[in-house]
């Protein structure tokens, strides 16, 4: 179980589903919404601590406003709050989703570019669990037939 999820049974937040996740990026393109959000409510929206969204920050990857000291988080940071923790789900380093969210550009003129990575990405991220399966699959059909084996033995002893 990963930590972020055995993090959210804990404090019993519930974890962001795919379409909370669509509507999410959806926002973050309509110019109309002005949704600021502070570091509570994103907390509990998607799961996380405030320790993990302060990191996020200091690694570049989000962005709030200071309003006295406060952290206000816009609808743009909670869109790239959405891929960071989609892209960790994915095994995806903090540097490869850094280098995804920075090819956005602050007008989407990256977006080709970013669906280009993505595709790469899991091309490869496919053909890495393709061949971990096959390698799996041969492992138990190994131990089953060795399995089989000892037990016939044993039948034939007993």
């Amino acid at each position: 179980m990963s930590t972020r999820r055995a993090a959210a049974q804990r404090t019993g937040a519930p974890r962001p589903s795919r379409p909370a996740v669509q509507r999410a990026i959806a926002e973050h393109r309509d110019d109309a919404t002005g949704e600021l959000y502070g570091i509570g409510e994103l907390c509990e929206a998607f799961g996380v601590t405030p320790r993990t969204l302060r990191f996020y920050e200091d690694k570049g990857l989000l962005s709030p406003r200071r309003v006295n000291g406060t952290r206000i988080y816009t609808r743009r940071d909670r869109a790239r709050l959405t891929l960071i923790i989609r892209s960790k789900a994915i095994g995806a380093s903090l540097a490869e989703i850094r280098q995804y969210l920075d090819m956005y550009g602050p007008h989407g003129e990256g977006r080709a570019q970013q669906l280009k990575y993505v595709l790469q990405r899991t091309d490869r991220a496919i053909a890495e669990l393709q061949q971990k399966r096959a390698h799996i699959d041969a492992t138990l059909a190994e131990l089953r037939l060795i399995n089989d084996t000892v037990r016939q033995q044993l039948t034939q002893k007993a």
